[in-house]
């Protein structure tokens, strides 16, 4: 690794490599809140929530939302294994403005037969894909 303070990152999905490289801090979501984390953390693993990843790298930085899924942790390399991660670019702002519809709409029929959590997640993806998308 050409600097000190950077760790391998990977970003895996079901379907792709989403991210593999070099980073030096990687923000996200997750089930025990938001949180940074630099290399030589202690090791561990998390939940992963839906929200917006920022990986920082020397001088810059990318965004990207992801859904679900796990964090492990290790000391020189972090893998973040998403059920789904976008790039802005990737992301249908229209369609998320939809899908934050439908739940809404869903959330708000007091139906029982409504998964209710379901639909709050649902939700939060749709708001995360909208937040993202303003930035591309």
């Amino acid at each position: 690794m050409a600097d000190e303070r950077n760790f391998e990152l990977e970003i895996i999905t079901p379907d792709r490599v989403f991210w593999k490289g070099e980073a030096y801090m990687l923000e996200l979501n997750t089930s025990e809140g938001e949180v940074g984390i630099y290399k030589r953390h202690i090791p561990m693993t998390m939940i992963v929530e839906p929200g917006v990843l920022t990986i920082h790298m020397d001088g810059e930085k990318r965004e990207a939302a992801v859904h679900a899924g796990f964090i492990e942790i290790l000391p020189d390399k972090i893998t973040v294994m998403a059920e789904i991660a976008e790039w802005p670019e990737e992301i249908d702002a229209n369609r998320a403005k939809e899908a934050e519809q439908r739940a809404l709409r869903r959330i708000q029929t007091h139906d029982p037969k409504i998964d209710l959590s379901r639909a709050e997640l649902a939700l939060r993806k749709a708001l995360v894909r909208q937040e993202l998308a303003k930035t591309k």
